[in-house]
């Protein structure tokens, strides 16, 4: 009998369950999109529908048992990883009575109250301890309840992420593991244990912490009544998951220190290991516990990059998607031949979209396009796909810059993954601007498949989680830059971060729109 393992993915957009075998190949999957509630007269608001989300849940998991045409038997393990920042509140009873999704934006009032505490120093506090800022934590969203919903507040009993609610869901059982918790702002770098004065120090109650328990570790086991609901078979091990980023590190075997990671999704992400925990005296890079204990990982964020992609090929690009859906290709794949045929530097045009990181105070520019021109044999679709695609690699480089100037990691490779590195155009493309090779990864999405060596881990089918990450990773296609293209490149990008700050100037009179700004700003 064929021996599986099952990971349950909770994204932004969706759910998924997804089924591996032992060589880390995907035999099938379940999958639903879900919608976060806004709250009818609270700004920014994105609540998790917890009912409603747990139905989906079940339904892919015996989606992913259909598709797979697996016994539940064959399930040897089940681990869940989700979206970090997004946390859950329960009772007494360990029932579940209120969630909100990573998205949620409600406390910026709070924010700004926190970080005029000690004279403004208990942000700086709260970073160095955690490598958070408070705009993405969970104190002000606490504090939020405090204030707003005090019969919430009250019933309050413990708090958790959203994989470790999956966790519960299925065991019975409450914990939080380190990567994912240590987005809440109140998880110590270091020991990765809870720091309880600093919820003292916010005038929140410190009662509220979960046991923390490290990634692949046994939890507990599927209850009767979860095995009624979703087809698993009951007294399956339960195993501590973790955040999506890092497990999706683990996923593409970025287990060492120095190793480093773009993730190329609707957001990038560039991950750096760092061979201790270490913050930015800056404070613009975000530091995270790693799934492997007593590593961290510095994490910039590109805002929107592949949101961006996306809306330029809807609003601009439908004659290149009819083109593409006759060929049977994807669109993306089009407008990359087409962005091939225009000269590295796209005649200097500058897309202003994503900042690089400033996690302390973190606002951008307008959307726009400047250094267009009026010759359409110049200055057309492919020219602007190009564009874009190059600036995400900027910012990237950027990012990566950012990190080596405070840790002294300078990175020898990147692991190019997520939906991005599909581009064949892009990963050439990043190769030439960071100057450092590249390599594409078979699993392109490997949060999944990270989950998955968790749960292994902790039913003791495999050895570690480093040492499978490592031995399950496999390679597509590795790109090497080119010197003369990294030289123009490199002046380019001087180029744009000189315009991008005189564009945050026009956001500061009011002129323009920014395209995002932390709460609390």
């Amino acid at each position: 009998m064929q021996n599986y393992l099952m990971a349950l993915d909770a994204g932004t957009g969706s759910i998924r369950a997804v089924i591996f075998d032992l060589a880390g190949n995907q035999i099938a999957h379940g999958q639903a999109e879900w919608q976060h509630l806004a709250v009818a007269g609270v700004p920014g608001s994105m609540e998790f529908d917890l009912t409603h989300n747990w139905q989906l849940v079940c339904q892919c998991i015996r989606q992913a048992l259909q598709h797979a045409n697996a016994s539940a038997q064959q399930i040897r393990a089940i681990a869940c990883c989700s979206m970090r920042e997004g946390i859950v509140l329960y009772d007494r009873e360990g029932v579940p009575i209120w969630a909100c999704a990573n998205v949620d934006a409600r406390a910026s009032r709070e924010v700004s109250e926190l970080k005029e505490l000690h004279n403004f120093s208990f942000e700086q506090e709260v970073y160095h301890c955690s490598g958070q800022t408070l705009a993405l934590s969970a104190m002000p969203r606490l504090l939020w309840l405090a204030h707003h919903r005090p019969d919430i507040y009250r019933q309050a009993a413990t708090v958790t992420m959203i994989s470790d609610w999956l966790a519960n869901m299925l065991s019975g059982e409450l914990a939080v593991e380190p990567s994912n918790a240590g987005t809440t702002g109140m998880l110590d770098l270091v020991s990765r244990s809870w720091r309880p004065e600093l919820l003292d120090m916010a005038g929140l109650r410190a009662d509220l912490l979960s046991p923390v328990k490290e990634t692949g570790t046994l939890l507990g086991q599927v209850t009767a009544q979860t095995a009624q609901q979703t087809g698993l078979l009951c007294g399956t091990p339960v195993v501590m998951g973790g955040g999506d980023v890092q497990l999706g590190c683990l996923g593409l075997g970025i287990v060492h220190p120095g190793q480093t990671a773009v993730l190329g999704g609707t957001f990038w992400q560039q991950i750096v290991n760092l061979p201790q925990p270490i913050t930015d005296p800056e404070m613009n890079i975000r530091i995270n516990p790693h799934v492997i204990p007593g590593m961290a990982q510095a994490e910039s964020i590109s805002f929107f990059t592949g949101l961006t992609m996306r809306w330029f090929r809807d609003a601009f690009c439908a004659e290149e998607k009819l083109l593409a859906e006759r060929l049977g290709v994807d669109a993306y794949s089009l407008l990359e031949e087409m962005a091939a045929r225009v000269p590295p530097g796209a005649y200097g045009v500058m897309p202003i979209f994503s900042d690089a990181m400033h996690f302390k105070t973190w606002y951008h520019a307008a959307p726009s396009f400047i250094n267009l021109s009026i010759d359409p044999e110049r200055c057309n679709k492919q020219t602007l796909f190009r564009a874009l695609e190059e600036n995400a690699a900027i910012v990237s480089a950027c990012n990566l810059a950012q990190i080596a100037a405070f840790s002294g990691v300078q990175p020898r490779s990147l692991v190019f993954a997520g939906g991005g590195s599909k581009g064949k155009l892009w990963s050439q493309i990043l190769s030439d601007i960071t100057g450092l090779p590249v390599q594409v990864p078979v699993v392109k999405e490997a949060t999944a498949l990270g989950c998955a060596i968790a749960a292994g881990v902790g039913a003791g089918l495999y050895e570690s989680l480093a040492t499978t990450g490592e031995q399950l990773v496999r390679w597509e296609r590795e790109y090497h830059p080119n010197s003369a293209n990294h030289e123009l490149y490199r002046q380019q990008t001087q180029a744009w971060k000189e315009v991008y700050a005189d564009q945050l100037t026009l956001v500061d009179h009011g002129l323009t729109t920014s395209l995002w700004k932390a709460p609390g700003l």
